[in-house]
């Protein structure tokens, strides 16, 4: 395990003689929902790339909430999209970064030996994935792959959060919850780039961290309650769901936005009664709530490789995990408490 990172600390991928002649590969499978002890290290098939696929030799692979849930199976809800009694592929995880190692016929914008980050639903705790082309984007010059792995599914939400559904102009204020986590530690990072007045909410660990991500405040929720002070921000985006709806809705200004990005619920529906009460009360305010359905777009993975490779933007790594060890890596991202990203080398 790595400790906790914000250099672009890790070897670059040399480009490697592809799966030529290999059979199978190592990857991390699981048959059934169910707690990390489901996943098994296994060799399996590698698999071939379509027409506008590209075969990816995995370098690293970042495991995030979102890989917790669909790998237990709960809330019951996500199993309408992912196998209703088995997960509909055996191989989780969904961010990646490494080396094209083939691509089908028509690829045009990429080729063998090319680095690339991205994210693919096919699974990527693997040696090897296959990506659709559209979902890559090469990885900025001097970025690691365990950097670039850590990027695309927890930054492109921060990024739609402030920008597409907040529209974060300069000089507004931002509350960022969370603040050290997946999102959190991209959103303090990203709103600053947007010209906010950012404050940050952390317990008192992380509280030199979030600073360091440029944070103009820090809130340690562990002595003060953003909710019961007397400032007000423009816009929230609360990744924890520490204080119920009507709470913090108290520190938002009278027309400010709410985006509440988490949400624990129950084994049926998770969050989606807390996205249901938003929608509700959004309609007698003026308070906008706007819950995030955020959506892999290859623009924005530009946009957010432009930012890492100016070094606006750098991933906050927390730990680092082999290929063989997935599973633990699964089972400390679904115990909560992350500093920033959590990602399996392969």
């Amino acid at each position: 395990m790595g400790a906790e990172q914000r250099s672009n600390a890790g070897a670059r991928l040399v480009p490697g003689a592809g799966p030529a002649g290999a059979a199978t590969m190592r990857a991390a499978v699981q048959h059934r929902y169910g707690p990390p002890s489901v996943l098994a290290s296994s060799e399996v098939g590698i698999p071939l790339p379509g027409r506008g696929d590209v075969l990816v030799q995995v370098g690293a692979a970042a495991v995030h909430p979102g890989d917790y849930f669909v790998m237990t199976g709960e809330p019951y809800v996500l199993r309408l999209v992912f196998g209703l009694r088995r997960p509909r592929h055996g191989i989780p995880g969904r961010d990646l970064a490494g080396v094209v190692a083939a691509v089908g016929k028509d690829v045009t914008a990429l080729r063998r030996g090319d680095e690339v980050f991205g994210w693919s639903t096919a699974g990527t705790l693997a040696e090897y994935a296959c990506v659709p082309a559209d979902n890559l984007v090469s990885v900025p010059a001097d970025l690691s792959v365990v950097d670039a792995a850590a990027v695309p599914t927890s930054a492109l939400t921060a990024l739609q959060a402030l920008r597409d559904i907040a529209n974060v102009r300069p000089g507004q204020t931002v509350l960022v919850t969370g603040a050290s986590g997946g999102v959190g530690s991209f959103a303090v990072q990203i709103a600053k780039v947007l010209g906010a007045e950012v404050t940050g909410v952390c317990s008192t660990r992380n509280v030199d961290l979030v600073r360091s991500l440029r944070a103009d405040h820090v809130v340690d929720y562990t002595r003060t309650d953003f909710t019961r002070t007397e400032k007000r921000y423009d816009v929230i985006l609360d990744n924890v769901e520490a204080q119920p709806l009507a709470a913090v809705r108290r520190a938002l200004t009278p027309t400010g936005t709410l985006i509440p990005n988490s949400g624990r619920g129950g084994r049926w529906l998770g969050p989606l009664g807390r996205i249901v009460r938003a929608r509700m009360l959004s309609g007698f305010t003026r308070q906008q709530l706007k819950p995030l359905l955020s959506v892999e777009k290859r623009k924005d993975l530009l946009t957010l490789a432009d930012l890492l490779a100016t070094r606006q933007v750098t991933p906050v790594i927390d730990r680092t995990y082999p290929l063989d060890e997935a599973a633990d890596a699964l089972r400390y991202v679904g115990a909560g408490h992350t500093r920033g990203k959590v990602v399996v080398t392969v």
